[in-house]
């Protein structure tokens, strides 16, 4: 691994793919609710950043698979950590939705 590789962000399509195939998963948006109206994956539940520990009142099961994306994929590894911090076993950030290439749904 190289000191550049720190740097690089996942792809979200390969994410997504990732987060399709794992039996109970859930994909977890943490951008603002407006941003979420904006466009979202199809599929996908915004809880924000701000208000990430009400997620304990939405998945109760810790070793839940949790896909969790935001717009760039800054504030979703921020949201890894915190998930991490607060019990979640199976978090993975898979970056940001400016770069998914899918449907994108609206409303």
């Amino acid at each position: 691994m190289s000191f550049f590789d720190f740097f690089k962000m996942p792809d979200i399509n390969e994410g997504v793919e990732q987060y399709k195939n794992t039996p109970n998963a859930i994909l977890l948006d943490v951008r603002t609710a407006g941003e979420y109206a904006d466009g979202y994956i199809e599929g996908s539940i915004n809880i924000p950043l701000d208000n990430l520990r009400s997620i304990e009142n939405v998945i109760t099961d810790k070793s839940t698979p949790i896909f969790v994306h935001c717009l760039s994929g800054s504030r979703s590894a921020s949201a890894a950590k915190g998930l991490g911090m607060i019990g979640y076993t199976n978090v993975t950030n898979i970056g940001g939705i400016a770069g998914y290439r899918g449907k994108i749904c609206r409303g």
